[in-house]
């Protein structure tokens, strides 16, 4: 074994850059936090091939002295920790080590003027070998540039991926701050070609639909929630506004972009009893909070956070969010209406990008196209589908929003009248999201109220699955199903929630046995009851196909404009659509 011996501090840099600069972004989002912490107004990055081969980074903040530009790009460095106090850490960065961790791996130089200073000064550093500071020119702010990132570590270039690629990894760390702070301007150009173009907001919301677009802006909740010397703001948007992934999640702790478990997974447990597993909401988060109740020192990159309180955190989100949503009352996003007036459009057959990544708004447009015409038939056939409807008196829909039922659709949608269009209302999944409301608020107020069933009813779930039923039992019976095991594979239903009326018993049963093993033994049902009460609610609901009266129509339109979160149902689908007068104009070029 070799002896002992200390690193040259080249290497120790470069090994430290391999935790601090992953890739181009982490660059990027380095020398951007600097500039944010210098008190830029304006920032301005630019790229060559993904940041491989160029980046630049200009900002108009408070700028350096020749001695400081030396002391800036020196291990450790930093003016950003006046009292050497880990515990209050006011800026974005503070460990040192940004500089010359990107100047060890780069052809590296950094120019800067303070404000009153007669010249800028610039300083050259070769793969960690540094040169002296010289009188060079640039207005007051300093300018970072970073060519042939890598050279000094050809293995990391390996590792990047092609240039577009990398590109699109700066910009999103470039939105992310640009979220976190409005007042800032910020642009990004790659090879010449402007790919950010980020002016000062007047507005966080303003800054937020310029990044995550205009339908989020439309369909965003406003968030504004304190607990215990903490304070949850931002926006986040309706349920039927949701994404495939989770890459719209834009969470920030004190201004800082984080990427952190707990404040997903809090926002995730805010959102279960609206989306579909595979479905995740728009959202963006900011929490402040007392910098003594969080530690930002826990990775290099700076985007992980521990909070010495993490259930308080947790149930201010949780909490904040559940609120907004129920403020939401029936309402629904614009979006869903938006991808059924696209449908009608010519020549725009059936290829509008919905929302939710579902056929059901596809269903329902067809449905209105097929409707249009049917309305005519019974002038020339009898035999037409669709039942005429009475009016009611007074005016039409006066004080209803979701207006006065007018026909039923195939017996599965129902067309209602407003004073200013026609709602169209899936009654199947609007019935499923009322039975849902009031399970869980009988089941939080007095217990769910039972009826025993004349014939109890035997299901067959198999071995395992009538263990899983039998180990619930009791908890099953608190929810209004009760069962007992009846011989090897099988279970007996003798009682059911009062709510449900006639259920298809046997399809709920074998979807609640999927329900426990998904759950895990370890997970009681209470801590899971917006999914069990959902799978009660599903098998219940009015289904597709069943001819309404007008009353229950009219009855059913009524529950919803009084039950918070109607607009969607269990899985985060719209329960109806609306389209406004003006727009039903359009479609026929009356405007």
């Amino acid at each position: 074994m070799s002896a002992l011996r200390r690193l040259p501090s080249t290497l120790v840099n470069q090994i430290a850059a391999g935790e601090v600069v992953e890739r181009p972004a982490s660059a990027v989002k380095e020398l951007v936090e600097n500039a944010i912490d210098a008190g830029a107004r304006r920032v301005a990055v630019a790229l060559k091939e993904g940041g491989r081969t160029f980046i630049s980074v200009v900002d108009d903040g408070v700028g350096m002295s020749p001695e400081e530009l030396k002391l800036a790009v020196e291990r450790h460095c930093t003016s950003k920790l006046p009292d050497d106090d880990l515990t209050h850490i006011g800026t974005l960065g503070f460990r040192g080590e940004a500089l010359p961790s990107i100047a060890s791996v780069s052809r590296f130089s950094i120019t800067s003027r303070p404000a009153g200073a007669d010249t800028a000064w610039i300083l050259e550093i070769d793969g960690g070998t540094k040169g002296a500071p010289k009188p060079a020119a640039l207005p007051r702010g300093t300018r970072v540039e970073v060519r042939d990132l890598f050279f000094a570590t050809p293995a990391r270039l390996k590792f990047l991926k092609e240039p577009r690629t990398e590109s699109a990894h700066v910009a999103d760390a470039m939105r992310r701050l640009a979220m976190a702070h409005p007042e800032i301007s910020f642009r990004l150009e790659i090879e010449d070609r402007t790919l950010l173009d980020l002016p000062m907001a007047v507005s966080r919301l303003e800054r937020l639909a310029a990044i995550m677009g205009r339908d989020f802006a439309s369909n965003a909740l406003a968030i504004d929630a304190n607990r215990e010397g903490l304070r949850l703001t931002g926006f986040v948007g309706l349920p039927t506004l949701n994404r495939p992934t989770g890459q719209h999640q834009y969470l920030f702790v004190n201004g800082r972009p984080v990427r952190d478990k707990l404040l997903a997974g809090a926002v995730r447990g805010a959102y279960q009893d609206f989306l579909a597993r595979d479905r995740h909401p728009m959202v963006a988060l900011f929490l402040e909070t007392p910098t003594e109740q969080v530690d930002v020192n826990v990775h290099p990159a700076k985007t992980e956070v521990r909070f010495r309180d993490a259930g308080i955190v947790r149930g201010l989100i949780v909490g904040a969010l559940r609120t907004a949503l129920a403020a939401a009352g029936h309402r629904a996003s614009t979006t869903v209406a938006d991808a059924a007036l696209g449908a009608f459009r010519p020549h725009s057959g059936y290829s509008v990008p919905l929302p939710m990544g579902n056929t059901r708004i596809a269903s329902v447009s067809r449905g209105l196209a097929e409707a249009a015409a049917e309305f005519m038939a019974p002038l020339a056939e009898p035999s037409a589908k669709v039942e005429a409807l009475a009016e009611t008196n007074g005016a039409v829909g006066q004080g209803y929003p979701l207006g006065v039922a007018r026909a039923q659709v195939h017996e599965t949608y129902i067309v209602a009248q407003t004073n200013e269009g026609v709602v169209i209302v899936d009654q199947h999944a609007a019935h499923e999201r009322l039975l849902h409301e009031k399970l869980k608020n009988q089941l939080e107020s007095e217990g769910v109220r039972r009826q025993a069933l004349l014939l109890p009813e035997v299901v067959e779930v198999g071995e395992e699955g009538a263990r899983r039923l039998v180990q619930r039992a009791a908890e099953l019976a608190e929810m209004g199903l009760v069962i007992e095991p009846f011989g090897l594979g099988a279970v007996v239903v003798r009682e059911t929630p009062a709510l449900l009326g006639e259920a298809d018993l046997q399809g709920l049963v074998r979807d609640l046995v999927d329900e426990l093993a998904e759950m895990g033994d370890h997970l009681s049902l209470k801590e899971k009851v917006e999914d069990v009460c959902g799978t009660l609610a599903c098998h219940t609901s009015v289904r597709a196909g069943r001819r309404l009266s007008v009353e229950e129509m009219n009855a059913l339109l009524r529950q919803m404009e009084a039950t918070p979160h109607s607009g969607q149902c269990n899985h985060g689908r719209p329960t109806y659509i609306e389209l406004k007068l003006a727009d039903i104009e359009r479609l026929f070029g009356r405007r």
